[in-house]
């Protein structure tokens, strides 16, 4: 009972993922990224193992169908009936397996540089409503149009659980997170997503630098310097 959204953003080569379940701390088991490299959702009844092998796959150049075939070879095909997986490569390639005992209705839209999925959704308008989210949002920065894309999921029905926790996770140049958010239980946990990006965005340059720059002052202090609103409240 999770949908998410898996995508490159072909202008900057961002690789980034939001997703939404009912259970708790959604950002902590299903997505995983590699800056330059791609990346997979394992979601449904998924096994975070999994997430290790397609990245070291991806790593070693194979294709998004190929990182995606080796996995259910080495999971087995009675552990994926289970499962929902996508994965995207370096050049946006995607490949996408809806197992045959997730709960309906369920379902994938793999496209170039996006992949939509979803389980135990209220119909398939929820993952239709998504896919149109990515691609009427082109304009837009990476996160923000995912966010955008869960937005969507939500206003078109969702799943049928209601959803409890959201995470957001983008990944630009560097081996760090350009974006790592998370709301682990919330009563509208993609609202509250999207009120923490927002704080969170202008601090996105800062956090990126500061790493290489330990001398930075302290962010409340770079805000007042530069005049950037923002951060914590």
């Amino acid at each position: 009972m999770t949908f998410s959204v898996i995508a490159r953003c072909p202008r900057t080569g961002m690789f980034g993922i939001a997703i939404a379940t009912r259970p708790m701390a959604i950002g902590a088991k299903c997505p995983f990224l590699r800056p330059g490299i791609g990346g997979l959702v394992v979601q449904a009844n998924g096994d975070p193992r999994l997430g290790p092998l397609g990245l070291s796959l991806l790593e070693q150049g194979y294709s998004a169908r190929k990182v995606l075939n080796d996995i259910i070879e080495s999971d087995g095909e009675d552990n994926i009936a289970w499962r929902q997986i996508a994965v995207i490569d370096k050049d946006g390639r995607t490949a996408a397996v809806t197992g045959k005992d997730n709960e309906d209705w369920k379902g994938h839209i793999a496209k170039q540089d996006y992949v939509v999925l979803g389980n135990r959704l209220t119909s398939e308008r929820t993952l239709t409503a998504m896919s149109e989210a990515f691609e009427r949002h082109a304009d837009l920065e990476l996160a923000d149009r995912l966010v955008c894309v869960l937005e969507a999921a939500r206003d078109a029905g969702g799943q049928v659980a209601g959803q409890h926790s959201a995470a957001l996770l983008v990944h630009n140049r560097k081996s760090y997170a350009w974006v790592d958010l998370r709301v682990d239980e919330h009563d509208e946990p993609i609202g509250e997503l999207r009120r923490l990006y927002g704080l969170y965005v202008p601090l996105i340059p800062y956090y990126d630098r500061r790493p290489a720059n330990p001398s930075m002052p302290r962010d409340d202090v770079w805000r007042k310097e530069t005049g950037i609103q923002g951060g914590p409240r």
